[in-house]
């Protein structure tokens, strides 16, 4: 630690105890040399005398004659010997020059003869002394690295006492090393990080499963004292869940959003609202609303209720003719071709935009008690408004099973006819789903099977998908039977047009809706039971000869379908 001599008589001080823990003695040997600036010297002249530079800062500063001066020294009564001084400030990251002069003390006090050097200090000392011999020795003053690093506040005052930095240079060194290398690291990593988010933005996608994995639990029907009454859960999913309800004792749906997915509820009701959007293969809107206060809001979509459920949960439960196939499929192919068109403004209302599904599926598709369909849930849904960009779409949203094989490569033109075609797949495995429960074929109906359900499982990942419908190029399979039915053969053929591996080669939702008008009229439901009928009476009140000229009745011609004109 550093010692300074403090034994004081008449005109000489002498210091040995540490200044951190005599603070008081210090204290008053600071005072005493900024008050008297000629602290131990004698006014006399000698030529043989020393001289030292003289700096009193409380002088300085305040009518500037301790600035920068000379000092003669003399020997003192002691005659130990004239010494040059400095005094000065440490506040850990800036120094200030406090006193310089001539001190007559002991040679021993001094760590270095020929210049004033600090060698030593303890952790807490402020006020810091270093002495030399020598005339003018205290002009330069030197601080080894281990004791402070400077800043411009020391700089300024090294102006009026200049300072010789021993390690200036290192000191810089480490500064720009420490300041600059967090900056590069932050600055790679975060180059790194854009890089990466830039090439797996295609990977990235909103998934809605076929089965929900963590459904939330249904909210409490008692909310508020609206006209609105929540009666029971009829479908759940991790988005949330679809109530009956009553309004006014007529029976609605209502869908409840929580407050993470306020996004698709604001999609839902953009696409519900827009001009001529109302299809009697359009799930039919009737409002929204905004239930509860902070984190415990809620959003409701209120619509037409259909006991039926969706075609999913029909179809699992329920056999279908082939009226009925005809009814859903044709409900269907209407409600995709009205959602995909543009309509041109009238009198009455705006211009209509197209509109992607982008979640297809026959969880999707609403059963009606006329056996005719309707689609819902637009919550992943696109508008194509016109002369305006798609933006940052990601292509890679809906149910991984009904994934289109340019979405499963990450492949999509953001384009609108691209994001409609990619629709006209996931239709070909709804109406493939549809068929697969028809009876109207001779044999055992199967049960119920998601498309590729057989190849991947219920839950199947990404990859299960890009493997079977990207690589393998598979597509769930027709029966032989199927194909001995003109009409069913027909709506086969139409399937794998709407599934083709070509995105361009697949038919519209118009194609479709006019091939399924052929039908009705060439293979309409009425004939299917008149020949079923014929049938039966031929077997039982004829020989075995009738019964087989009524079954080749029963076989009808194949069925030329319309082509498609355009997409």
């Amino acid at each position: 630690m550093l010692l300074i001599s403090a034994k004081k008589t008449s005109s000489t001080i002498q210091a040995t105890m540490p200044l951190h823990k005599h603070s008081v003695s210090y204290f008053l040997i600071a005072v005493h040399l900024i008050l008297c600036p000629c602290y131990g010297l004698t006014s006399i002249n000698a030529t043989n005398d020393m001289l030292c530079e003289k700096y009193n800062e409380t002088m300085c500063n305040s009518n500037g004659e301790g600035c920068n001066g000379t000092e003669e020294c003399k020997p003192g009564e002691n005659e130990k010997g004239n010494l040059c001084y400095v005094l000065w400030q440490n506040n850990s990251r800036s120094f200030s020059i406090k006193l310089k002069g001539c001190w007559v003390g002991s040679h021993d006090a001094c760590s270095n003869k020929n210049r004033c050097m600090e060698t030593r200090r303890e952790p807490n000392v402020q006020l810091l002394f270093c002495c030399c011999e020598g005339s003018m020795c205290n002009r330069k003053m030197t601080i080894p690295s281990n004791v402070f690093s400077p800043t411009p506040a020391a700089a300024k005052t090294s102006t009026a006492a200049p300072i010789r930095m021993a390690s200036s240079s290192r000191q810089i060194r480490n500064i720009l090393l420490f300041t600059l290398l967090p900056f590069i690291t932050i600055t790679v990593v975060v180059a790194i990080g854009y890089w990466v988010y830039r090439r797996h933005k295609m990977a990235l996608f909103n998934e809605l499963p076929t089965t929900d994995p963590s459904p939330l639990p249904p909210p409490s029907p008692l909310l508020g004292l609206r006209p609105i009454q929540l009666l029971e859960v009829k479908a759940q999913g991790r988005f949330g869940a679809v109530w009956k309800a009553l309004i006014n004792n007529e029976p609605v749906a209502v869908k409840i959003f929580p407050y993470q997915d306020k996004s698709s509820w604001i999609v839902e009701q953009e696409i519900y609202m827009l001009p001529q959007m109302k299809h009697d293969n359009i799930l039919n809107f009737i409002g929204v609303e905004r239930r509860g206060d902070h984190i415990q809001v809620e959003y409701w979509l209120i619509s037409s209720y259909h006991e039926k459920g969706s075609l999913y949960d029909f179809l699992k439960a329920n056999l279908v003719s082939w009226g009925d196939v005809l009814s859903i499929a044709d409900s269907i192919s209407k409600g995709l071709m009205h959602l995909h068109e543009e309509l041109p403004a009238t009198k009455g209302e705006k211009y209509k935009p197209a509109v992607a599904h982008r979640d297809f599926k026959s969880k999707n598709v609403l059963i009606k008690n006329d056996m005719s369909a309707c689609i819902a849930d637009f919550g992943l849904a696109l508008i194509f408004y016109q002369g305006k960009p798609t933006g940052e779409t990601h292509g890679q949203v809906g149910t991984r099973r009904y994934m289109a094989p340019e979405v499963l490569e990450g492949a999509i033109n953001f384009n609108r006819d691209a994001f409609l075609r990619i629709d006209m797949y996931a239709c070909g495995l709804v109406l493939w789903e549809l068929l697969s429960r028809c009876s109207a074929v001779e044999g055992p109906v199967d049960q119920y099977m998601l498309p590729f359900e057989d190849s991947v499982g219920q839950h199947p990942t990404l990859e299960d998908m890009q493997e079977v419908v990207s690589q393998k190029k598979l597509r769930p399979p027709f029966k032989d039977i199927w194909r001995k039915h003109p009409g069913i053969s027909a709506l086969c053929d139409t399937i794998e047009e709407c599934w083709d591996q070509d995105a361009e080669a697949r038919l519209s939702a118009s194609c479709i809706q006019e091939r399924l008008t052929f039908l009705y009229k060439t293979q309409p439901p009425y004939l299917e039971t008149q020949m079923i009928m014929l049938k039966e009476i031929s077997c039982s009140t004829a020989t075995s000869n009738m019964c087989s000229d009524a079954a080749s009745m029963s076989k009808f011609q194949p069925v030329l379908l319309p082509k498609e004109s355009s997409i």
